[in-house]
């Protein structure tokens, strides 16, 4: 699997990015759908023979188990210098002033709460989740810009927010001497496009590795229109995602389908195909819960959409309200 480079920046990473959020203790935190540890590690271990190196958590994920099995896998199954490992801050973990948000009463707890988690000296890339509104971003940024030079972080990324909002954060790092964002990982796929707008623009524009979650729209790509399945009846952060326009959304799923057919492979593969194929994308984040999820992740690099193709799953999106910040 080839190695790309995240933006200008000197760091690469895999075409294809595992994420992480999947892997955790279902009965720690909001995600009672994830895989515990002797059910996740496989998925670890298989990744990393296929030639995936780049692996995404959060110190939220299933309250901190997600960082502990994937610290505990990599550490088994992996080199440290062979391997990119990146993780983000935001969410509560707690009570108290150091637990949420990004201050850097937070940003130096949680920092090191993570590694301790991780079982490692340092994340390559280490994520903003949000967007904190309590916190001047100067604040924030000079705070990251610590971790970087205390070694503890080799690089800095950002997650879902207003393009405004991400270009007031790198102004802030230029005008402090402090150390700017690399990447962005936002919401893209073929039902939520909205970042082509300004984000994805603006990245390129600043040479920013884009990172995108849930290329898959929560699975909804994945399976014919009207399917459900154990995630979606638990998941009530992506209840409130992909419930804006059903007919073009269902339009959408069932070209998915089409192409897929055509080409005798799975739908996985043709929307991740997609996502891969933008401009402005590095690599999506995919998350796996089934072998066959991290099979046709892999499987997808491989594939290449033609012109006609890429026309077809584009023609029946409507513009919609941008969600998932």
């Amino acid at each position: 699997m080839d190695q790309i480079r995240l933006g200008d920046s000197g760091l690469k990473v895999s075409q294809i990015i595992l994420g992480c959020m999947s892997f955790g203790d279902p009965a720690r935190g909001n995600h009672p759908w994830s895989l515990d540890e002797q059910s996740s590690r496989p998925f670890i271990q298989q990744a990393l023979e296929a030639g995936i190196t780049t692996f995404d958590t959060a110190n939220a994920y299933s309250d901190g188990s997600s960082e502990e099995i994937v610290g505990r896998a990599l550490a088994d199954f992996a080199q440290r210098d062979e391997i990119v490992l990146a993780s983000k801050v935001f969410m509560p973990m707690g009570q108290g002033p150091s637990q949420s948000g990004l201050s850097r009463a937070a940003i130096m707890a949680q920092i090191d709460a993570s590694l301790r988690r991780l079982g490692t000296d340092h994340v390559d890339l280490y994520q903003i989740h949000r967007w904190d509104p309590h916190t001047p971003i100067e604040e924030t940024m000079e705070a990251l810009h610590d971790v970087v030079k205390a070694g503890k972080a080799r690089y800095l990324g950002a997650s879902s927010m207003y393009a405004w909002q991400f270009a007031k954060a790198q102004y802030a790092a230029d005008l402090g001497g402090w150390t700017r964002f690399v990447s962005m990982q936002d919401q893209y796929n073929l039902l939520q496009r909205e970042e082509e707008r300004e984000m994805l623009p603006f990245c390129e524009d600043q040479g920013v590795g884009v990172i995108p979650w849930s290329p898959l729209a929560r699975g909804r790509l994945t399976r014919p229109w009207g399917e459900h399945t154990q995630r979606t009846e638990t998941d009530d952060f992506g209840k409130r995602l992909y419930q804006q326009a059903e007919d073009a959304d269902r339009a959408v799923v069932d070209v998915v389908g089409a192409i897929a057919s055509d080409r005798g492979v799975s739908r996985a593969q043709v929307a991740l195909a997609w996502v891969r194929q933008q401009g402005a994308v590095t690599a999506p984040i995919v998350g796996a819960t089934k072998q066959s999820h991290l099979t046709d992740a892999i499987a997808s690099a491989e594939l290449e959409l033609s012109g006609e193709e890429l026309r077809r799953l584009e023609s029946p999106y409507t513009p919609r309200e941008p969600n998932g910040f």
